[in-house]
């Protein structure tokens, strides 16, 4: 056993610890999140919808505290890119992120597959009635309102310390319960590519890339156009001063 666990570690050991935990922390967020779907289809309803939104949520939740130290808890591509257009994420790291995030996602969906078969097309995400508008306009919304309690809770100084785990979760937890039936309340291109890719229902898949990279990218302008503001805003006090200044003593 030592052994096997020695040869485990010489092979993760080439990669950074930081793609490792987003692959694992996608994995572990996907194999949980789809599984409720997919379990609550072959028990007839057992956990049912409001139950696989609170475990979306509480997944959420606990990898944040738990993979938080390590990698940041991105698990979502669409949150790494808001990160980095916010300029709190390197650049150079984005591609290597969303990777192991989809690879993390896609091997949940192989686990759940080998394990219960195509059950529930294993949690892929379609818009009801083929409403691809009414979705994508749904998940950009619903990205949007995360993206705004992320950068509210978990990057604010302001807020309060410890809480932004529990906060990002109760929201994936309540948009799922309330958009769930509608677009699958995505708002995570790995969680939707892993059993689309798996299961090979591909319908209107591109709807949840665009819609939640759009959702989170319109926070991040709205949160750069802010800065802009401020600084001008305070250069223009600085000018004023430095003329209200020169008039006094001139």
């Amino acid at each position: 056993m030592p052994t096997s666990v020695n040869k485990f570690k010489r092979m993760l050991l080439p990669l950074p610890r930081d793609l490792v935990t987003e692959a694992i922390g996608t994995f572990i967020l996907v194999f949980l999140g789809t599984g409720a779907v997919v379990v609550n289809q072959i028990s007839h309803g057992a956990i049912t919808h409001l139950g696989i939104s609170i475990v979306f949520g509480a997944v959420v939740s606990a990898l944040i505290y738990t993979l938080g130290p390590i990698s940041g808890a991105h698990f979502n591509p669409a949150v790494t890119l808001a990160f980095w257009q916010s300029g709190v994420f390197p650049g150079d790291r984005v591609l290597a992120y969303i990777l192991a995030q989809c690879a993390g996602g896609i091997s949940a969906s192989v686990l759940l597959r080998s394990t219960f078969g195509i059950v529930a097309n294993l949690g892929a995400t379609l818009p009801l009635n083929d409403n691809w508008l009414q979705s994508f306009l749904l998940e950009t919304i619903l990205t949007f309102i995360l993206m705004f309690v992320i950068f509210g809770s978990g990057l604010d100084r302001r807020a309060p310390i410890g809480f932004a785990g529990m906060a990002i979760g109760l929201t994936v937890a309540v948009e799922a319960a309330v958009m769930g039936p509608i677009t699958g309340a995505s708002m995570n291109p790995a969680r939707s590519i892993a059993p689309a890719l798996v299961s090979g229902v591909w319908q209107h898949h591109w709807v949840y890339w665009l819609a939640p990279i759009l959702g989170a990218q319109l926070i991040v302008f709205g949160i750069l156009s802010n800065k802009r503001r401020n600084k001008n805003h305070e250069t223009c006090n600085v000018c004023l001063q430095e003329k209200f200044g020169s008039i006094a003593n001139g």
